[in-house]
């Protein structure tokens, strides 16, 4: 289909461009994305910006600290949609000295950076991305940080849904839980046509996440909730605790949340993704050395250890498989990956033990062979542990086309009534 209006996106935090290859992927005719940062802060080289810019030859490359762009730029960027993968961060927030100036988040935390550029551009959706972590922390305060992000949103005027999703779930090779954020601006067409509509048949049925990534229609053990924000955003910071679940959907600071359970599809195995093994080289595959290091990384440990203050306790980790199942999709990949750490892949083809490749962790995400070719092979790594599933947010884009879609067809038939 072609577009009169292409949606202008804006992609923070960019890092090697996920989101901006599974929206073009979508369909690249209507996501036009017109400006995109990355920054790493204290690094020489910006691999993954320069990774990005090797990729996508369009818009507006960048390599700035994000707090140092001013809000005029955004301004005229006029973005229809914003997209970003952001880090988990404390998220409390005080009331400024004179108080009527109101409040003031704590600095350095880039959520800020966010709701600066929303507060300056006011597009009509929002979609982020971030670990499943953020919906329960701080610990001494059990979903405080993810209550700020919601009555934020709401103070911003839009409405939230949320979906924590393991990309293996839903087909795909990696089980990667990470939890998505969608909020859309009041006042639309989908924002007036989901509010006719029971939360609960929005979070199961009819929501944002619910049409690509189908749910069963019970709850995980009945676990479902409803809590209104207080109106005070300080008062949350420094009071409000609630266990937020899996999904959930925010409107006027009323939430529902509940645990769903997904109608799964079958993933990809490991050896799916699997180069030629004639094709690997030499360097990926485990030495004698290795092997022994791995055998205790991997293996059951109880260990003795002595805190600072002088409190002796004792250590303990269950044992996993000396390698990863190639019938199954691989692990969570951490930017630790082929390092020898506990948590890295290992594979065993032939009868020989290696570490995964470079194209191989690509595959693992969902993009191209050779995406990240040009930076050392420790960097590459880095980049996919940091990276999202592509073909998840391809799915999400899509969803998006087709509420545009919606909006356009609504459009042309108020158009309509109006001539007849």
């Amino acid at each position: 289909m072609e577009y009169n209006n292409k949606l202008r996106v804006i992609e923070l935090f960019a890092g090697v461009g996920g989101f901006r290859l599974g929206l073009q992927k979508a369909n690249e005719k209507l996501f036009d994305i017109v400006w995109a940062n990355q920054w790493e802060p204290s690094r020489k080289t910006q691999d993954a910006f320069d990774c990005y810019s090797r990729n996508f030859n369009t818009g507006i490359h960048s390599n700035e600290d994000i707090t140092t762009v001013s809000d005029e730029t955004f301004h005229n960027l006029q973005p229809n949609l914003l997209v970003g993968g952001f880090p988990c961060q404390d998220y409390s927030v005080a009331r400024t000295k004179s108080g009527e100036q109101g409040i003031q988040g704590k600095k350095g935390v880039l959520f800020w950076e966010i709701k600066r550029v929303i507060e300056h551009t006011h597009p009509k959706y929002v979609l982020l991305e971030n670990v499943d972590r953020l919906l329960k922390s701080p610990s001494s305060q059990r979903g405080r940080d993810f209550a700020v992000m919601l009555a934020t949103f709401r103070d911003l005027n839009y409405t939230v849904e949320w979906r924590v999703i393991n990309a293996a779930e839903y087909g795909m090779a990696q089980r990667r839980r990470r939890v998505f954020i969608f909020a859309y601006k009041n006042g639309i067409s989908f924002e007036k046509k989901q509010s006719g509509l029971s939360p609960e048949a929005i979070v199961f049925n009819e929501g944002f996440f619910a049409k690509p990534f189908p749910v069963e229609q019970e709850p995980y053990k009945n676990r479902v909730s409803s809590v209104r924000l207080p109106e005070d955003i300080v008062k949350i910071s420094d009071e409000f605790s609630h266990a937020f679940h899996t999904a959930g959907y925010m409107k006027h600071g009323q939430v529902f949340t509940s645990h769903v359970t997904p109608v799964l599809e079958e993933p990809i195995p490991l050896r799916e993704i699997l180069i030629d093994e004639e094709a690997v080289p030499e360097k990926f595959f485990l030495t004698e050395a290795n092997i022994e290091k791995f055998a205790y990384l991997r293996g059951p440990k109880k260990i003795e250890r002595t805190t600072a203050d002088g409190h002796v306790y004792n250590f303990s980790e269950g044992g996993m498989s000396p390698t990863d199942e190639l019938d199954k999709p691989g692990r969570t990949m951490l930017t630790s990956e082929g390092s020898v750490n506990r948590s890295t892949h290992i594979v065993e083809v032939e009868g020989k033990k290696r570490f995964l490749t470079p194209v191989e962790c690509e595959r693992l995400n969902g993009f191209p062979d050779n995406w990240t070719d040009g930076m050392p092979d420790r960097m590459r790594y880095f980049c996919m542990g940091n990276a999202l599933v592509v073909d998840l947010i391809q799915r999400m884009g899509e969803r998006i086309e087709e509420i545009e879609n919606t909006n356009e067809m609504a459009q042309v038939q108020m158009e309509l009534s109006v001539f007849s």
